[in-house]
């Protein structure tokens, strides 16, 4: 249950509502080729707007290189803004001063990081901020796990509630790390287990099933004694795979529980979307057998090469993944299980996005069983919304770090700075 206020319990009527949006969408060639996450705030301004609010919105994107880094500029966002909610969107290269917006009307303040008091959580620079308005809300979900001026300082200068997505996205989380429809399946991935120990060790305790993929699986490999040759693996984090694989064989001794690294993988000598690939059958030897009979399996088969790296799941792991999502009520699924960056050459899917298309699959039903889902991550994130798949999943988060340090268990500094709930 979300336990602050959310703009249902204030008198927005008249007022100047400051709105913190997480604008920070992908742009090409100054244009914007994702708009999901402005899509995600319409319900709140058109909320605001409704009951009569003058709103006035602030955000941030990418990592600008100083006040006129165009390439970051939020003039595109004011455009499509206008376009989705149908009516004129004023843009504000400066903070806004005498001319603000009347009930009724949008403005979008330019990039917040043009100013480095933004992240540095500076006082007087959300002073600014404040003066033009009479209630703050904050619906950025993707930054309120940072502690920055627009998402911190500013609640001291204004009364603060949430708007309907930032109570969306911490009641979805929050209900399946606590009371999750179980079987609960937790499909993670990404390049560093240091980034995602907290809910690695979280799920393990929660879930009844935890599958790894993507660069930190190799890890996880080199821990359990498989070579894993010139794959990406950082090795100070050993130690830490191998406690958490400890606490896991201890969980499976306990109760109803696996705990999957993968068993087969696809392999190349580069990431290229022209160098050849094969499989390599370290565990299963199924794959290894049918490709090789009637003959004797080789070396080879369940060796990945000294110059060989691997660069996705294979198609036994995937399989024995899918199979059980096929058992699931709910799957939370945070980390690619391959380089799916990689384009392909026979079409959208890359030589190394087999098994992060194979769970896709599975997670939406086309083998049957259909889970809740819940998408987090920036890299899983961008390439569902790449493959045009983000309506399709139950709900896809617009916070990547956010909805890691949440289901960690972790304060998150922009919520529990506004108002509580009486």
């Amino acid at each position: 249950m979300f336990t602050k206020q959310t703009i249902r319990d204030v008198d927005v009527k008249g007022k100047r509502v400051l709105l913190r949006a997480d604008y920070n969408v992908p742009l090409e060639n100054g244009k914007i080729s994702d708009d999901y996450r402005i899509k995600q705030s319409l319900p709140t301004v058109q909320y605001l707007l409704d009951h009569g609010a003058a709103v006035i919105i602030c955000s941030h994107l990418g990592r600008p290189s100083g006040p006129n880094d165009t390439s970051c500029s939020l003039k595109p966002v004011a455009e499509r803004l206008s376009q989705l909610l149908k009516k004129p969107v004023t843009f504000s290269a400066e903070l806004p001063g005498a001319t603000v917006p009347k009930p009724g009307e949008v403005m979008l303040l330019e990039n917040l990081r043009f100013h480095p008091e933004e992240e540095q959580n500076d006082d007087n620079f959300a002073k600014q901020l404040a003066a033009v308005a009479d209630i703050f809300v904050q619906d950025g979900f993707g930054v309120v796990h940072r502690a920055h001026a627009s998402t911190d300082a500013i609640t001291r200068h204004l009364p603060s509630v949430a708007g309907l997505l930032l109570e969306k996205e911490v009641d979805t989380i929050t209900k399946i790390m606590q009371k999750p429809q179980r079987p609960l399946v937790a499909i993670i991935g990404g390049a560093k287990i240091a980034d995602k120990i907290d809910v690695l060790n979280k799920f393990i305790e929660l879930a009844d099933f935890v599958a790894i993929g993507g660069a930190m699986a190799n890890t996880f490999l080199l821990a359990s004694g498989v070579d894993v040759a010139d794959s990406l693996v950082d090795k100070s984090e050993l130690p830490v795979a191998r406690d958490i694989i400890k606490k896991a064989e201890a969980e499976t001794k306990e109760r109803d529980f696996t705990f999957a690294i993968p068993r087969d993988g696809v392999v190349a000598s580069k990431i290229d979307k022209l160098a050849p690939t094969r499989i390599v059958d370290w565990g299963a030897h199924v794959v290894a057998d049918i490709e090789n009979y009637p003959k004797r399996v080789p070396a080879a088969a369940s060796h990945v090469h000294a110059h060989e790296k691997i660069l996705d799941i294979g198609p036994f792991s995937g399989a024995f993944i899918a199979g059980g999502l096929q058992l699931a009520n709910t799957v939370v699924w945070n980390g690619t299980m391959g380089v799916t960056e990689t384009d392909g050459v026979q079409g959208p899917v890359g030589p190394y996005a087999h098994g992060t298309e194979l769970i896709i699959d599975a997670m939406l039903g086309q083998f049957g069983n259909r889970p809740f889902s819940l998408v987090g991550g920036g890299d899983t994130v961008g390439y569902v919304q790449e493959r045009g798949l983000t309506e399709a999943f139950d709900h896809v988060s617009t916070g990547g770090g956010a909805s890691l340090e949440l289901m960690a268990g972790r304060t998150l500094p922009g919520v529990a700075a506004l108002r509580d709930k009486v």
